[in-house]
């Protein structure tokens, strides 16, 4: 099963848990060996590559990323709602990525391709306003004071979000966590190229629902929704 490891002395702490979690069903399997390797994303050091360039498509073509996608059904969701959208979903869980796998193939949806890595080298890799949207939607919050750092929103990643997002691009955040909410408004509070343009308890409209959001609500934990701007 293909794995990234370019660049892999750029990033600092790691950011994310387990890459493997049960053994896969055999149709799962199949879908890791066959059509994994023709989504996959796979970078060469040093260089910048456009989104467009993942789907041999015009530079016109709008892009948008997930970063962390879990299961996948909110990316696949979102794909077949904009086909003429190209996204890339990052996720360096094995089992995520074959569950977003089993989505695009059952609905035959061809406008994603896969990093299954650390995000920053995604994003360290693109050219300056390369992105028109981007989702990180219940990331892990890691919990643990210690482990605060390696929160995905803070000001280092926020940065990286910038050069790469648009004028005008959308950040959306989601979680049900209340100290990773709270954590995420105060780092984009601070930074200056975000704006907010809408942060509440009710889905934005265009709201695609994912199973972490359908878990929370079953265990009673409120999500909490946040769309910032690109100025």
């Amino acid at each position: 099963m293909p794995q990234q490891d370019c660049d892999r002395k750029k990033t600092t702490s790691r950011l994310y848990g387990r890459r493997k979690g049960r053994p896969l069903h055999v149709r799962k399997a199949r879908l890791m060996c066959e059509l994994l390797p023709q989504l996959l994303i796979v970078l060469k050091g040093g260089t910048h590559a456009t989104v467009q360039s993942f789907f041999a498509k015009g530079e016109s073509a709008p892009a948008w990323m997930e970063i962390g996608f879990g299961g996948g059904e909110h990316l696949a969701a979102q794909a077949k709602l904009h086909p003429d959208v190209l996204f890339i979903g990052c996720e360096p869980f094995i089992n995520g990525i074959a569950s977003l796998l089993d989505h695009l193939e059952k609905d035959a949806i061809q406008n994603v391709r896969i990093f299954d890595n650390d995000a920053r080298l995604m994003l360290d890799a693109l050219p300056h306003a390369s992105l028109d949207k981007c989702f990180v939607l219940f990331a892990d919050p890691w919990p643990k004071k210690r482990h605060a750092e390696r929160r995905f929103i803070g000001p280092e990643n926020l940065d990286r979000l910038a050069r790469v997002l648009k004028s005008g691009a959308l950040l959306r955040l989601a979680s049900d966590h209340a100290s990773l909410i709270e954590w995420m408004h105060d780092c984009l509070k601070e930074h200056t190229e975000f704006v907010c343009v809408y942060a509440g308890a009710e889905p934005p409209p265009d709201w695609v629902e994912t199973r972490y959001q359908q878990k929370a609500l079953k265990a009673g934990r409120q999500p909490f929704f946040m769309d910032y701007r690109r100025k």
